[in-house]
C-alpha cells in the first residue's frame, strides 16, 4: 500500500452530517439501491473523461477502454466499486465528498418530514447518492486520482460516517476512483456474486459502458493465484439508441432514475428518433413529483446532451423553454460537432429547430397523459401546474396548446380542486354564451363568496375561479382560447350580451334612473377615492362592490408588486351599488348628510374588504362603524 502523506482530518458540512444521520439510521427501506447510486456516479465519471478527452486525448493514455468493476471479499467483508473515469483531485475530493455544493440546501433540509419514504425521494432528487454507501457500510474508503495529474497526486479519503473524514495524499498509478465499503455486520449479502449480479441487472442494465464482476473460480481453480477474470453483466449499450420495442417499461424507469437521481418512477416518457433533415434521438420524462428547487428559475436544469453517443454536457437548457424546466431526459444529435459549447448552442440554428420539435413533443406527451390517464395528469397538475402557467407568456407559438393543458377550479366544481379544462368549460357554455368568464383572488374561500358571482349564480353561468399568485399575470397573456374571449368579471361595466334578455336590460335601465340622485350624492362624498360610481347589474344579494378599470392592475397583481418593492401605477376603482338592496334604499332616504357620509364610507370599505383588498384607513372605518353601533344601541 502506498505511503500516505499530507494527511488531515476535516469536519463534514452541517448539512452532510444531517444526511449521514438519515442514511445510517436506515432511511431507505430498499438498501440495495446504494449500488445503483455508486455505479451511476462511476458512469458519470466515465462520461466526463470522454468529454475532456475530446480536447485532450492524452488523458485516456493506454487505458482507453472505459468500464466499471464491482468486486467483493467475503472474508474481509468488503465491497469495491472501481472505475477508470475522470477521477478527482484532492480539492475535488474535499468539495464533492465533504460538502453539498448546491444552492437551496436549506430549502431541501426544511422539506424533510421524518417520513422515511418521502425523505428518501427528496434525498434522491437532491443528488447525494454517494452518501447512500453508509446505509450498508460502517466505513468507506475512496482511492482516486484525476486524469492528467501525476501518480504522486493520488488521494485517499476515509470516513466512518460520523462527524469527520480523513484525506491523505498517496501514490496511485491508475486514474479513476476505487470505493471500498466495509460492510456492517448484518450486510454480508452484499459480498455475494449472485446477489450483486441481480442488483446490477435490475438497476444498471442500461448503463452504456461495461459493468464487470469477477468470474468466480470453482474447485481447484480457486487455489490458482492468477489475476481475476472479469465478465460483463449488463447490456452495456446506450438505452436511447435501442428500438422502443426492445426496451421494457422497467428499463425506461431505471434509466430515468439514473439520469435524474430520483427514487420515484416517472409519470410518463416519450422515446423518439428523428431522421431526415435533422437526425437526433430524444428520450424525455415527466417526473412524478416536483423537485424542491422547481420555483428557483435560475436553478440548473435541462437535458443531458450527447453527440453521436459521446456525452457533452449535463443540463443543456437550450432544448426546452423555461416553463418546461421540470422535464428530464437525454437528447443525442448527429448534427452537432463534438466540441460544441453552451455559447455555440445558443447561436446554432439547428438548436432552434430541435427546441421547437422537442417542445411540441413534450406538450403532446402531456396532452396524451391528460386524455388517457386523467388521474396521473391530476397528480402532474398538482406538482407542476403553476410552472406550466408560465407557458402562454413565454411561448407564443404554443400558447393555445399550453392553454388546453391548464386546469382551473370553477363555480361548477366542489372544494376548489383545479380539474376544469378550458375545453370542458366551453362544452358546458350556455346557449348564446361567447365568452369565458373568470375571477382571480387570494384564496378559494374568498373568490367562492365574492359578490361579483351573484348574477352568474342567478343565471347559472359557470365562472373559472383562479387563486394561484401567477393567475392574474397569466391572464394578461391569455386573451382568448378556441375563438372565445376571456372576461375578468371584476373589470369594467359587465355586459353579458345575449345572456341578458331585452326585458332584463330595460328593467335595469329603469331602476338605474331611480337612483341617479343617490349616485350624485355618493360622488360628492367619495369623489377622491373612485374613478366612477354607477348602478350595478352584477348584484342580487350584496349592497355594493368595487369594479376594476379595464386597463388597471388587479388587486392580486398590485399586492405582488407592492410586496416586491416595485412602484405600482395609481388607479381608482369603480364603486357599483345594488339599487334594490335594502341598505341602498335606506342610504338613499337618509336626510342627515354627516350620517350619509359615514354610511357611504362604511359601504365603500366593506366592498374593498370583500374584494380582498386592504383598507387605506382602517382606523376611520372602525370609528364610523362604532358610531353606527352606538346609534343603534341608543
Amino acid at each position: 500500500m502506498s505511503v500516505e502523506t499530507q494527511k488531515e482530518t476535516l469536519g463534514f458540512q452541517t448539512e452532510v452530517k444531517q444526511l449521514l444521520h438519515l442514511m445510517i439510521h436506515s432511511l431507505y427501506s430498499n438498501k440495495e439501491i446504494f449500488l445503483r447510486e455508486l455505479i451511476s456516479n462511476a458512469s458519470d465519471a466515465a462520461d466526463k473523461l470522454r468529454f475532456e478527452s475530446l480536447a485532450h486525448p492524452e488523458l485516456l493514455g493506454q487505458d482507453s477502454e472505459l468500464r466499471i468493476r464491482v468486486s467483493f471479499d467475503k472474508d474481509a467483508r468488503t465491497l469495491t466499486v472501481e472505475d477508470n473515469g475522470i477521477g478527482m483531485s484532492r480539492d475535488e475530493v474535499i468539495t464533492h465528498l465533504g460538502t453539498i455544493a448546491r444552492s437551496g440546501t436549506a430549502d431541501f433540509l426544511k422539506n424533510l418530514t421524518g417520513d422515511q419514504k418521502k425523505d428518501s425521494n427528496l434525498i434522491g432528487q437532491f443528488g447525494v447518492g454517494f452518501y447512500s454507501a453508509f446505509i450498508v457500510a460502517d466505513q468507506v474508503d475512496v482511492y482516486t486520482r484525476r486524469a492528467g495529474l501525476p501518480e504522486a497526486e493520488g488521494v485517499h479519503w476515509s470516513s466512518k460516517g460520523e462527524g469527520e473524514f480523513d484525506v491523505a495524499s498517496i501514490d496511485r498509478p491508475e486514474r479513476g476512483t476505487r470505493i471500498v465499503l466495509h460492510l456492517k455486520k448484518d450486510e454480508d449479502e452484499f459480498a455475494d456474486g449472485w446477489r450483486l449480479r441481480n442488483i446490477i441487472k435490475k438497476y444498471s442494465d442500461h448503463i452504456a459502458l461495461p459493468i464487470e464482476l469477477p468470474i468466480e473460480l470453482q474447485g481447484e481453480e480457486k487455489d490458482q493465484p492468477a489475476e481475476p477474470e472479469w465478465e460483463t453483466v449488463n447490456r452495456a449499450s446506450a438505452l436511447w439508441t435501442r428500438p422502443r420495442t426492445e426496451v421494457t417499461d422497467d428499463e425506461y424507469t431505471e434509466f430515468y432514475k439514473h439520469i435524474s437521481h430520483d427514487f420515484e418512477a416517472p409519470l410518463a416518457w416519450s422515446h423518439n428518433r428523428v431522421e431526415g433533415k435533422l437526425e437526433y434521438t430524444s428520450l424525455l420524462y415527466v417526473p412524478a413529483r416536483a423537485p424542491y428547487d422547481l420555483y428557483q428559475r435560475e436553478a440548473p436544469r435541462g437535458l443531458k446532451l450527447y453527440v453521436q453517443r459521446v456525452f457533452i454536457m449535463d443540463q443543456a437548457d437550450q432544448f426546452l423553454p423555461l416553463y418546461l424546466r421540470f422535464i428530464k431526459g437525454v437528447v443525442d444529435s448527429n448534427d452537432l460537432s463534438l466540441n460544441v459549447s453552451r455559447e455555440i448552442l445558443q447561436k446554432d440554428p439547428v438548436i432552434d429547430s430541435m427546441r421547437s420539435a422537442l417542445t411540441k413533443r413534450v406538450l403532446d406527451m402531456l396532452e396524451k397523459l391528460a386524455k388517457n390517464e386523467p388521474e396521473k395528469y391530476r397528480d402532474f397538475w398538482k406538482n407542476f401546474g403553476q410552472v406550466l402557467k408560465e407557458g402562454p407568456a413565454e411561448d407564443f407559438a404554443n400558447r393555445e396548446k399550453v392553454a388546453s393543458l391548464l386546469r382551473f377550479a370553477s363555480t361548477h366544481g366542489e372544494g376548489g380542486e383545479q380539474n376544469v379544462a378550458l375545453d370542458d368549460y366551453i362544452g358546458r357554455m350556455q346557449e348564446g354564451q361567447d365568452k369565458i368568464y373568470f375571477l382571480t383572488g387570494d384564496s378559494y374561500g374568498q373568490v367562492r363568496s365574492s359578490p361579483h358571482l351573484e348574477v352568474f349564480r342567478k343565471k347559472g353561468i359557470e365562472v373559472l375561479l383562479m387563486t394561484d399568485r401567477i393567475d392574474e399575470w397569466l391572464m394578461g397573456y391569455l386573451n382568448e382560447y378556441s375563438g372565445k374571449q376571456f372576461v375578468d368579471i371584476t373589470r369594467g361595466d359587465l355586459d353579458l350580451g345575449p345572456l341578458d334578455s331585452e326585458e332584463d336590460k330595460k328593467a335595469q335601465e329603469e331602476v338605474a334612473k331611480t337612483r341617479e340622485g343617490l349616485v350624485e350624492r355618493l360622488k360628492a362624498v367619495l369623489k377622491d377615492q373612485v374613478a366612477d360610481i354607477r348602478v350595478s347589474h352584477r348584484l342580487t344579494e350584496s349592497p355594493a362592490i368595487l369594479a376594476i378599470g379595464e386597463q388597471d392592475l388587479g388587486i392580486q397583481m398590485r399586492q405582488i408588486l407592492e410586496a416586491s418593492g416595485q412602484k405600482v401605477p395609481d388607479s381608482k376603482p369603480v364603486f357599483e351599488i345594488n339599487p334594490q338592496h335594502p341598505l341602498i334604499e335606506k342610504l338613499d332616504a337618509e336626510p342627515d348628510e354627516d350620517r350619509f357620509a359615514d354610511l357611504s364610507w362604511i359601504l365603500f370599505d366593506q366592498a374593498a374588504l370583500a374584494a380582498g383588498d386592504t383598507l387605506k384607513d382602517p382606523a376611520s372605518y372602525v370609528q364610523r362603524l362604532n358610531r353606527l353601533l352606538l346609534e343603534l344601541s341608543a
